[in-house]
């Protein structure tokens, strides 16, 4: 049986369904911070199983033992923590109580579980601001500019510090660029609290007139058009890597790194024209200065999670923004 902290979440809920769709047993932990009790129900929707969860936090050892006494556990998933990189500037005990320090929490129950098997939703942010493009993993991390980014190279060091002092602990870390896109059948998608901090929810609700109007930080990089580049990546290619780092384990070594993107970058104004093209929708926008610890450009060179993983990204920006908009459009359906 597989556990998927934060199960419920974005990415979480996404993978839960691969998984399921690839027979995998999943028992879902999630404290709906940032989702949904609904979203188990529509997870059930979609693949048709019933799913086994427990509402909790991963700093709680008490649910964490619970879980691991109750159920066959062999694997970890770990999406469960806070992600806005604005909000961890503003309360960063709460990134570092929950990222850090759940994390070890976790592990800690796991070993005493004998439960040696984890995988760990990190995030490209490790990598501070990069010395060079695309991106590798054996690329220099650190140099963090947020708490968020802080939250998960800590996170990855911990953990690369624990596998080399167990040898039995297995641990495999997810490096995510830009997540985007949705469910193809509108019923799970990002569904942020408040307003979003990202940029494809921001811009769909300034398309359907929630918000008035999307500021494009920063005009005036070396790139194409003077806006930064990202490595956009549909979350169901996202939540395939996760079954693939599952099936495809590399059982010569206890500690392995993959980053997961499409290769590809694209400015901010080319997934706006993107998005408009698409939808036949005129995005009101405007440009705005650079925000502090933002960069230029961050993309992926995703080679090794394809010749060891056996897994690459195959859906395109329109995928993504054509299932975003879909998901927008069709989520208070269900």
């Amino acid at each position: 049986m597989i556990l998927v902290t934060g199960g419920a979440g974005y990415i979480g809920s996404h993978t839960v369904v691969e998984l399921l769709n690839e027979n995998y047993d999943v028992v879902i932990l999630d404290n709906f911070v940032n989702s949904s009790p609904s979203v188990i129900d529509k997870i059930e929707l979609i693949t048709n199983k019933k799913i086994k969860f427990y509402e909790g936090n991963v700093l709680d050892r008490k649910v964490l033992n619970e879980i691991f006494n109750d159920n066959e556990v062999s694997d970890v998933i770990h999406f469960a923590g806070l992600k806005s990189v604005s909000e961890s500037l503003i309360k960063p005990y709460d990134y570092y109580n929950n990222n850090v320090t759940g994390t070890l929490t976790l592990v800690n129950e796991m070993v005493l579980n004998n439960v040696n098997n984890l995988i760990f939703s990190s995030s490209a942010t490790v990598y501070g601001k990069p010395q060079e493009i695309p991106l590798t993993e054996s690329c220099h991390i650190g140099e963090t500019t947020n708490p968020y980014g802080t939250s998960k190279f800590v996170a990855e060091k911990m953990l690369t510090d624990i596998s080399s002092a167990n040898l039995k602990f297995n641990v495999t870390l997810l490096r995510y660029f830009n997540p985007v896109g949705a469910h193809p059948s509108g019923m799970i998608g990002e569904s942020p609290k408040g307003i979003p901090n990202n940029l494809v929810p921001y811009l769909t609700k300034v398309a359907r007139g929630q918000l008035e109007c999307l500021s494009v930080f920063g005009s005036d990089y070396p790139t194409k058009d003077g806006t930064g580049i990202r490595d956009f990546i549909h979350v169901m290619d996202l939540a395939m890597g996760h079954v693939a780092a599952l099936r495809n384990r590399k059982p010569e070594r206890n500690l392995n790194i993959y980053n997961l993107g499409t290769g590809k970058g694209y400015t901010v104004l080319e997934l706006i024209n993107a998005f408009e093209r698409i939808t036949g929708v005129k995005v009101n926008y405007r440009l705005s200065d650079r925000r502090d610890g933002d960069i230029a450009e961050c993309w992926s060179d995703p080679s090794l999670a394809r010749n060891e993983l056996g897994w690459e990204a195959s859906r395109s920006l329109d995928d993504m923004l054509r299932d975003v908009w879909n998901w927008e459009n069709t989520k208070s359906n269900y």
